[in-house]
């Protein structure tokens, strides 16, 4: 089993930064590590993943060049800095663990989930 701690997140203002951290913990078996958002009545979106090991990320296009997702394997821990807030960034951000091969986009791809983080953008 693997749990996941979620950490960071809270209210900026748009234009701000903040950096989510993850930290795994029990039998980790897992190859990849993703973040995604919910807003109220929908799904959860893919945000970006990465690797454990390697250079492999992806990110969805409405984050790319202002997030950036990095792991530290040291400490067992998966970041998501998010730059250049904007008030649609506001949502609740999940981690999320894959122990399948590959990265992919749907939340379904992946086998375990922390417990969520708000964060709010004010314009």
């Amino acid at each position: 089993q693997v749990q996941l701690e979620q950490s960071g997140g809270g209210s900026v203002q748009a234009g701000d930064s903040l950096r989510l951290s993850c930290a795994a913990s029990g039998r980790i078996f897992t190859q990849y590590m993703a973040w995604f958002r919910q807003t109220p009545g929908k799904e959860r979106a893919f945000v970006a993943a990465t690797a454990w090991f390697g250079l492999n990320t992806d990110y969805d296009d409405s984050v790319k060049g202002r997030f950036a997702i990095s792991a530290d394997t040291a400490k067992n821990t998966v970041y998501l800095q998010m730059n250049s807030l904007k008030p649609e960034d506001t949502a609740v951000y999940y981690c999320a663990a894959r122990a399948g091969p590959g990265i992919v986009q749907s939340a379904y791809g992946y086998d375990y989930w922390g417990q969520g983080t708000q964060v709010t953008v004010s314009s």
